[in-house]
């Protein structure tokens, strides 16, 4: 795993500032403690940091093809690189390393734009073409490795991570357009970002530019469409899949280093360690991370099938002081708001795993692919249930039946308003709008930001679900690896290179998804047992206990920590005067659901989270805020809460926040100017 960045300037005559890029490319250096590198030619540059997996001794970037005439940098894994490599020998090319970054610049020497379908594996790639004066970037299909990029009227800018687009003097400016997508789903679907004018080049794309024909973006993959049911078999389905799922762990063990695997306790990382533990030679090393909360810890599940498999077996308990201690540091490391409470956890198990091993395997896309989450079924069965409702019902009753739905009890109606009875048809209100932070009808009560007024948080995902083919379960599946899967994709890359170890997803294999995707819905959801066909596929692998229990989602009680000891963040970053002052939200109505989640009247922990976040990250990269600061105040003034002086929350313990906050020196690197900052952390901690 590795970090790169680039700068092509659009006139010739330039040249690229070799400390500009070099500032670039170092503060990516989380993601490559190995090595770095940089190559300049006139209006180019191209920058890399190494993290080395593949010949270590051997394959340091940027790489030159053998006459010099391409120059790439490439981050992730090209799993069918030594099995493409004979037929590129035998076309005359001389390979000088073990590397599948030399084996990317011999493809594109034969296939040009057409390489890329070849490649299967995780990468993102830039390819500097001398003849042609052409700059080649490339994503793999669905997005595993990162890739970003920005245009000014006089170059163009691209990287690993957003930061280093900043770092190379691209202005950070907040694309508040974005706000109902992050409030409505936790992240940002499609090209934007968070950053007016950094994009995402989408997963699946090619993006080209040269002298003489200007910008070009290519699709090359999508998500094929579902087969139609032939009346497949059940256990010959599953058979097939265990025998798929074999291969794919085996092909992701590829590994010239130390190599483990995260094991959550669940039925996807269990399988899969108990695949990946029969083709090693030694103990399987594992690890896990969990909370001394009951309702959020799943290590007893983890450690018990550690030991059934005979793992080397570590885990790590995370306090709410280390969670918030760190939370400043780790959106620095997002570039973006953290959508997910799961990325925190995610980067102390990623932590406590790159002191062992260097590359780990995670259970990632199983969800997605096999049907796994709760709210593909209740979207099902709302469906199903609903259309005799609607079509017998007049809208009149409909109303009635509503009315009726409010006066039932906190906890009933909680769980009424979620099905048909409350729900208008399609999947707007039943699946999107149902299983939203913030709901359309939330928003039009908090925003108060004019300029994103009629902006639909649904757009892009919506148009991926109604441009898919198949029933409806087959639809969500395709809406969500084109968007949901991106930003869980997004947390796995961030979090673990925060910690420079590199993660992998044997389930998002190119075998496994066009397979699993072309795959009857019917086999993936029976009744209402979820990941039908991968549970019966994986049986021998995983305990029963831990086969049909219910899934926890790897759960965070942040909802309890703010309510409690951490209440007092919610008077610094939500409902702060200088949180308040950006106008982005009615003050009121932000003081309504602190109020109400503090007197145990409603739970809106989620939404606190999502407010709270995107006010430190305002802090950090719209303010030059220091997350070494941030997060040492959130500690230090929660150690207060715990001791009990200033009581729970409150005024007093914001203000004691922010003295916490003043007392850290300020040597300590942060935002988009501190390279130095997870390199110093990495270093310390060793």
């Amino acid at each position: 795993m590795c970090g790169i960045a680039g700068v092509v300037a659009f006139d010739p005559a330039t040249r690229v500032d070799a400390a500009r890029l070099t500032r670039m490319r170092d503060v990516l250096t989380h993601r490559g403690p190995d090595g770095c590198g940089n190559w300049i030619e006139g209006p180019v540059g191209l920058a890399h940091r190494r993290l080395a997996i593949i010949d270590v001794a051997g394959g340091q970037q940027p790489m030159a093809s053998e006459d010099d005439r391409i120059w790439g940098v490439f981050n992730g894994e090209i799993y069918n690189h030594m099995a493409l490599r004979p037929t590129l020998e035998a076309r005359g090319h001389r390979y000088r390393t073990r590397t599948d970054t030399e084996t990317i610049l011999h493809l594109y020497e034969e296939l040009g734009d057409r390489a890329v379908e070849e490649l299967h594996g995780m990468f993102a790639v830039a390819l500097w073409d001398r003849a042609e004066r052409r700059l080649w970037l490339a994503r793999d299909r669905l997005g595993i490795k990162p890739l970003y990029y920005a245009c000014t009227d006089r170059e163009l800018l691209f990287a690993s991570e957003i930061k280093a687009i900043l770092a190379g003097g691209f202005p950070a400016a907040f694309n508040v357009a974005v706000l109902p997508e992050y409030l409505a789903t936790r992240f940002v679907a499609g090209e934007e970002t968070f950053f007016r004018g950094i994009r995402k080049l989408p997963p699946g794309h090619t993006l080209s530019w040269s002298v003489t024909d200007g910008f070009a973006r290519r699709r090359y993959w999508q998500v094929p469409d579902p087969a139609p049911d032939a009346g497949a078999d059940f256990a010959a389905e599953a058979a097939d899949l265990r025998d798929r799922l074999s291969g794919s762990v085996r092909r992701h063990l590829m590994s010239d280093v130390p190599l483990g695997m995260f094991l959550s306790g669940g039925v996807d990382s269990t399988a899969l360690a108990g695949m990946a533990a029969g083709m090693i030679p030694e103990p399987l090393q594992t690890f896990s991370v969990g909370f001394a909360e009951a309702e959020a810890n799943e290590l007893p599940y983890a450690r018990r099938a550690a030991a059934r498999l005979g793992a080397v077996h570590r885990d790590v308990v995370v306090s709410p002081a280390e969670f918030f201690g760190e939370l400043p540091r780790l959106i620095w490391h997002e570039d973006e708001p953290i959508a997910f409470t799961s990325s925190v956890p995610l980067y102390f198990v990623s932590r406590l795993a790159s002191d062992h091993v260097k590359v780990v395997l995670t259970g990632e896309g199983s969800d997605e692919l096999f049907l796994g989450y709760n709210r593909y079924r209740v979207t099902h069965w709302n469906a199903r249930l609903g259309r005799p409702y609607w079509a017998l019902m007049p809208a009149r009753g409909r109303g009635a039946v509503r009315q009726l739905i409010r006066r039932l009890p906190r906890g009933v109606r909680r769980y009424a308003e979620r099905t048909f009875l409350s729900l208008d048809p399609g999947e707007r209100s039943l699946f999107f709008d149902n299983f939203s932070v913030f709901s359309t009808g939330m928003q039009a009560t908090l925003l108060a930001v004019g300029s994103v007024a009629g902006r639909d948080p649904y757009a892009t995902a919506l148009e991926c679900y109604q441009d898919a083919a198949g029933s409806d379960l087959d639809r969500m599946i395709r809406a969500d690896l084109h968007t949901y899967l991106h930003e869980l994709l997004m947390k796995q890359d961030q979090m673990s290179m925060a910690a420079s170890l590199e993660s992998r997803v044997p389930f998002l294999d190119d075998e496994i998804i066009d397979h699993v995707a072309a795959m009857p819905a019917r086999l993936k959801l029976r009744g209402w047992k979820t990941k039908a066909v991968l549970r019966a596929a994986v049986r021998d692998f995983v305990p029963a206990e831990i086969l049909n229990r219910k899934k926890m989602g790897f759960p965070v009680p942040v909802g309890r920590w703010l309510r409690g000891p951490f209440a007092f963040a919610l008077d610094e970053f939500v409902q702060g005067e200088r949180a308040l002052a950006r106008g982005l939200f009615d003050a009121d109505e932000v003081r309504r659901m602190v109020a109400e989640h503090r007197a145990g009247q409603a739970e809106h922990g989620e939404r606190l989270w999502l407010l709270l976040n995107l006010e430190i990250w305002q802090r950090i990269f719209l303010e030059d805020g220091q997350p070494a600061e941030i997060g040492a105040g959130l500690q230090r003034a929660g150690r207060v809460v715990h001791a009990g002086p200033l009581g729970e929350g409150g005024r007093a313990v914001a203000a004691q926040y922010r003295r916490a906050a003043a007392d850290v020196p300020h040597a300590v690197g942060a935002g988009t100017s501190a390279p130095g900052l997870a390199g110093d952390h990495a270093r310390a901690r060793r």
